[in-house]
């Protein structure tokens, strides 16, 4: 079964941090989700100044094409998983750094054991020193909301994951999100919306760790069942198919580059300048908050913490007090937050990594 597929089948009603329980009280989760959300929209800055392209500017179906219906004005597509295959797009373009960015709903009801995936990688250019950026969401049992990591490869380094998991403050099956990842010759940051989620900075100990090559971007839909959900407990049901996911407002701002030469042209050096002077190449004081907020309360895994795995944390790692009180040796949440071991995951359609220890995640 291919492993890139999803859709948001629109029958039933999936779980929202915004759906208050029986009784008029308000739960702590929700009353912390509240409070999250009016912080985040008296400090985030207003959406990006960003120019969305259409789907064939800029893309084309990766597999799974008939599943991959674009929208009648070609500004949007949706990908679908159902009980044949999977789905995906990829850029027409490998970029030299870029901001890729697009706007998502994922699939309602249940959806455990499927994945959609929003990154950028070149691991079918180079199949053993590959490069990537993940977005990947998790879907989950009826009542249980959709779950989501990013992760950071460099040069190959599989056996170094650098995992992060959350959990959202909004149900991101009613309306659509941006998501974005933004890649710079000295910095990567994950976006939810204008929120900062995490920024990775370049050090001269992190070497060929930090991505280096040009990379496609892709998003993909597909059947997870071994590991997604409760570590393969809870399987993809195609009862509930097809599984949706719905893409619009597509941004591709970066380099076009050739992925074999070695050293960028002085168009892709000037493109890289002006990707740094964007607004969302830096992170304000208010953003920082937000991010630091998001992530004592969102976060429930972090590879930084996870002392068992990394005895000494890897060098990008920036150890805050008020997070590693919350956390395990493990990396995982001293309440709540669980994760049950998975075995490692085959790869996927197409090259996807996955660390030696993700399992353990």
């Amino acid at each position: 079964m291919d492993r890139h597929r999803r859709h948001p089948p629109p029958s039933r009603r999936r779980f929202s941090l915004y759906t208050p329980p029986s009784s008029l009280a308000l739960s702590p989760l929700l009353f912390i989700s509240i409070s999250f959300f009016c912080f985040v929209v008296s400090t985030s800055n207003a959406a990006f100044d960003v120019a969305p392209i259409s789907f064939d500017e800029g893309y084309r179906p990766l597999f799974g094409d008939g599943n991959v219906v674009r929208s009648a004005a070609g500004d949007g597509v949706r990908i679908l998983l159902d009980r044949f295959t999977g789905s995906g797009f990829i850029s027409s373009d490998m970029y030299r750094h870029g901001f890729f960015s697009a706007k998502i709903k994922l699939p309602s009801d249940y959806t455990a054991g499927v994945v959609v995936a929003f990154y950028t990688s070149n691991g079918d250019v180079f199949e053993k020193t590959h490069d990537e950026l993940d977005i990947e969401f998790l879907g989950n049992i009826r009542g249980k909301p959709w779950r989501f990591q990013t992760n950071v490869y460099g040069n190959g380094s599989t056996h170094r994951g650098r995992e992060e998991r959350y959990t959202l403050w909004f149900d991101p099956t009613k309306e659509y999100h941006r998501y974005s990842i933004l890649w710079t010759t000295n910095k990567i940051i994950f976006y939810v919306d204008e929120v900062p989620i995490r920024e990775i900075v370049k050090s001269e100990a992190m070497g060929s760790d930090f991505p280096l090559k040009p990379m496609s971007l892709y998003a993909t839909i597909w059947d997870a069942s071994d590991w997604a959900t409760s570590g393969g407990r809870y399987k993809v049901n195609y009862k509930y198919a097809p599984f949706v996911s719905e893409f619009k407002d597509l941004v591709l701002e970066g380099c076009p580059a050739d992925p074999i030469r070695q050293f960028p042209d002085e168009g892709c050096r000037k493109k890289d300048a002006q990707l740094e002077a964007r607004s969302f190449a830096t992170i304000t004081p208010a953003q920082r908050r937000s991010m630091r907020r998001f992530r004592e309360r969102y976060m429930y895994y972090s590879y930084c913490y996870d002392t068992l795995r990394y005895p000494v944390p890897l060098p990008e790692c920036v150890i805050v007090p008020s997070e590693k009180a919350r956390f395990k040796d493990t990396g995982r949440l001293k309440f709540g937050g669980s994760h049950k071991r998975r075995p490692r995951q085959r790869e996927r359609i197409p090259v996807r990594s996955v660390s030696d220890n993700q399992a353990s995640v």
